[in-house]
């Protein structure tokens, strides 16, 4: 009985746009389409504030006009430029408001005396933070000048550079680059994993319980001879499963993404992220995912029996979508590790195993730990939604 009501349910299901729009469209289609749209409008912006012109004002006195001179000599290979010279730094800063200048920099009037002295000039630099990348565009040509300065003062004090550097450090990274990008960017995948799995589950849930009382078809079935248990769990099923769907279509997009609109361009990221995923991985991945989604929908099932409408349901449980995701965010921040502690962590435990996963640094001891965790939870959640179900007041709109 409960496998009957589960393909009923799930026939019903898939005539259902929204679920297929949340559980295969957007996962498989809209997100490979919107990856790559957001890296070429990334490498787009890059692109043009390397090859965008930038203004410079400076403000200098007629004695320090060489340090105009060096700025128009510097490099093409620095970047394009235009100079333009001022005699007082409130109309610079007022012309980056305006955004006629990238940048401005004010010479001490002692500079030149200081530069023959071997002394130290304090120079101020203007500049704009809302207009992103100008800042580094301007460090790029202070250090080049700056490093030109100290080559004039090694020549005339007579002083080998080498003289003034004891010690040269030889960094070596002992972890691999697997491990490496694991921990870096490995909070991304479980991350994306959990947003769709949530969403997977939350339509299917609202229509086959709170949807059936509007329409008035769970009485029906609740007078057939099948016991209110196996009406759950063939529902549940369906439910699960849709999650389930839209986290493995969101694999296949990220797939998609990388081998057919080949959003990464580098072969060393490409061969590590091939190295990642594999059939062993997968599985591994599936054992903490599923009873996730089996948690979510413990978690979703209640509120929609007790919801009277759709828009009810809806208004309750998109809250709630926050509350399960904001944990999965955890991934992003460095230094949170898998440990006894945090293996106990509902969702918390999901996202850093699976980064652990992806590094290929992950504990059997705490991934198993981390399972038998989300089972019990997941045990639990599917109890209390018996429950809610058996209650005759939840059933009646």
């Amino acid at each position: 009985m409960i496998s009957t009501i589960f393909k009923k349910e799930l026939k019903d299901t898939l005539r259902d746009r929204r679920t297929l729009m949340t559980m295969i469209v957007i996962p498989i289609f809209i997100f490979p389409v919107i990856m790559t749209i957001f890296l070429k409008v990334s490498e787009g912006f890059a692109k043009d504030v390397a090859n965008k012109t930038v203004n410079i004002g400076i403000v200098v006195t007629p004695e320090n006009m060489n340090f105009v001179k060096t700025i128009e000599n510097m490099p093409k290979v620095l970047g394009k430029k235009k100079v333009f010279v001022y005699h007082d730094s409130a109309t610079v800063q007022k012309h980056i408001q305006e955004n006629r200048l990238q940048f401005g920099v004010f010479v001490p009037e002692d500079f030149a005396k200081n530069s023959i002295e071997n002394k130290t000039s304090k120079f101020k630099v203007f500049f704009n933070a809302t207009e992103l990348g100008m800042k580094e565009r301007a460090e790029t040509f202070l250090n080049a000048f700056e490093e030109m300065e100290k080559a004039k003062r090694y020549v005339a004090l007579k002083v080998d550079p080498a003289s003034l550097s004891p010690i040269a450090f030889d960094y070596r990274n002992v972890a691999s680059d697997k491990e490496t990008v694991g921990k870096l960017i490995g909070g991304f995948l479980p991350y994306l994993f959990i947003v769709f799995g949530f969403i997977g589950c939350m339509y299917p849930a609202i229509d086959l319980f709170t949807g059936e009382k509007e329409r008035g078809t769970l009485e029906t079935l609740l007078t057939t001879p099948v016991s209110r248990l196996q009406i759950l769990l063939g529902k549940m099923g369906v439910v699960v499963l849709s999650g389930v769907m839209a986290a493995t279509f969101t694999l296949l997009g990220i797939f998609l993404s990388i081998e057919v609109f080949q959003i990464v361009k580098d072969p060393k990221l490409l061969e590590i992220i091939h190295q990642i995923l594999t059939v062993k991985f997968i599985l591994l991945m599936y054992l903490l995912l599923i009873p996730l989604i089996v948690f979510f929908a413990g978690v979703m099932i209640p509120i929609t029996v007790y919801a009277k409408s759709f828009k009810e349901a809806q208004s309750i449980i998109t809250p709630l979508n926050m509350v399960m995701i904001l944990p999965a965010m955890v991934g992003f921040f460095p230094g949170i590790e898998l440990n006894a502690i945090t293996a106990c962590i509902p969702v918390v435990n999901v996202v850093l195993a699976t980064k652990e996963l992806i590094a290929g640094t992950l504990d059997i001891g705490l991934l198993l730990l981390s399972f038998g965790v989300m089972t019990s939870l997941a045990l639990m959640a599917i109890l209390f939604s018996y429950k809610r179900f058996d209650r005759e007041s939840n059933l009646v709109s």
